[in-house]
């Protein structure tokens, strides 16, 4: 059986529908949500577990016979910082502790594509140096730090640690009108009717539908064997707001997506990541592409809060 924290969030829920799909069980744990989604009712086990409790974490291990642990909750920043950290960090080596106490045969952590940050090189693979870079984000800062602490803290066990680098994910689940990425508010103020924030056309970078992330970090759980410890989790390609912006207009005809020309910094591309050794190791590609997903998406939101 293979444990998924935080397994009723975005990332988290398309993971275990995922593992559920490759024939795995699956239990996943939730603090904050309680609502199953449609696509996950009756197909998984639910755990109410905080994270931060170390007592309760390994509890689990005497209801359930857990293989493999895919360690993807966390908490909002508020204004403490600290206390983010402390909350994070602890739910981390929590996780690290069952981990090494039921012997699993794979340990899988949420990073970020935030970890390249001070790279100039495009698209992002994970044979790059992380460089030391100012960061824009307490969980940038955080997830970077996670690598090392896994890795570190796996030491010796006999564990494989996977450091999942994921990429911008956006899907049913997502937060509407999301602070982090900018394609939900985008597309939810399109379907509302709204008009949506001013944005450049050809701005964008990273992208990657939340059933294709759920699959690759399946997939990279299922493998028999893999080659390394860090992958990148994402589409492989840049996509651009027209891109999106052309999708949506072809999705409700009469629909004007008012994007600004060009780029707002001017000539240049965004960064995104390469998964060419996701693919590699895996036999992992995308599914969904920019029109399918955000079809896909816009039926889904017909019928959901989020």
């Amino acid at each position: 059986m293979i444990l998924v924290t935080g397994g009723l969030g975005m990332i988290g829920a398309h993971t275990a529908r995922a593992l559920v799909d490759l024939g795995h069980e699956v239990v996943v744990t939730s603090h904050s949500r309680s609502t199953v989604p449609s696509f996950l009712e009756g197909r998984v086990t639910v755990e109410s577990l905080d994270v931060t409790d170390r007592a309760a974490f390994l509890s689990l291990g005497e209801r359930h016979e857990i293989t493999d642990i895919v360690h993807l909750a966390g908490s909002i920043p508020s204004e403490d910082p600290v206390g983010y950290f402390r909350t994070d960090l602890t739910g981390l080596l929590n996780a690290l502790d069952a981990a090494r106490a039921w012997g699993v045969r794979r340990f899988a952590v949420a990073s970020s594509l935030g970890v390249y940050i001070g790279r100039s090189e495009i698209p992002w693979h994970e044979d790059l140096a992380l460089p030391t870079a100012d960061l824009p984000h307490l969980i940038i800062a955080f997830k970077k730090a996670v690598e090392p602490l896994t890795t570190h803290g796996l030491q010796g066990s006999g564990i494989q640690p996977v450091l999942l680098r994921i990429g911008t994910i956006w899907g049913p689940l997502v937060d509407p009108e999301s602070p982090f990425c900018h394609l939900p508010p985008l597309i939810n103020a399109a379907l509302r009717g709204d008009d949506p924030q001013p944005l450049h056309a050809d701005d964008g970078g990273d992208a990657c539908y939340a059933p294709d992330a759920g699959r690759a970090i399946a997939l990279l759980m299922s493998a028999e064997t893999l080659s390394h410890v860090a992958y990148n989790v994402s589409s492989g390609r840049p996509f651009t707001n027209r891109e999106f912006g052309d999708a949506l207009e072809a999705l409700k005809p009469g629909l004007r997506v008012g994007l600004l020309p060009g780029r707002r910094n001017g000539p240049g591309e965004d960064p995104y990541l390469d998964i060419s050794r996701l693919a590699r190791d895996t036999g992992f590609a995308p599914e969904f592409d920019v029109a399918k997903a955000v079809a896909d998406y816009a039926a889904w939101r017909a019928e959901n809060a989020r």
